[in-house]
């Protein structure tokens, strides 16, 4: 069914039946939620290092102020601790990426390949067709050529 005029990338092939379409499409939603997934992820890395970097300042205040024993502490028992045993934030992101993102993410494309010739987003496509108004400048299939 032609649903995308506008991109053929977008159109179903041939023989593709709905179910296979609206699979891949819940294949895909999945994805893409791992994909927020691995992103929140990042931000725990990045923010755990700032808080880690950040201190250097609590430890060098805290040695002006006269608290050495408080400065001490910070230095010896969470300044540069892991985040869970044996492993910084670096080592979760990439035991995450190896563990689960990548397989995932090479498991959808052939999926995608396999069962619509490599087709991205072929049921929001159709999705957006079905939904769109005719003749409406703002609900256009596609960009302007």
């Amino acid at each position: 069914m032609n649903k995308d005029p506008q991109n053929p990338a977008h159109r179903r092939p041939p023989g593709v039946d709905d179910t296979t379409v609206e699979a891949l499409g819940a294949l895909s939603k999945a994805l893409e939620t791992t994909e927020r997934a691995r992103g929140a992820l990042y931000e725990f890395h990045q923010l755990t290092g700032t808080a880690d970097l950040t201190l250097d300042d609590a430890v060098r205040l805290l040695r002006k102020a006269g608290h050495d024993a408080y400065a001490d502490r910070v230095e010896r028992e969470i300044l540069g601790r892991n985040v869970i045993p044996g492993h910084w934030t670096f080592q979760v992101v990439e035991a995450y990426n190896d563990t689960y993102y990548k397989p995932f993410q090479k498991l959808e494309e052939e999926a995608r390949t396999a069962l619509a010739e490599g087709r991205e987003h072929v049921y929001e496509a159709e999705m957006k067709e079905e939904r769109r108004t005719r003749h409406h400048p703002h609900h256009t299939a596609g960009p302007a050529s």
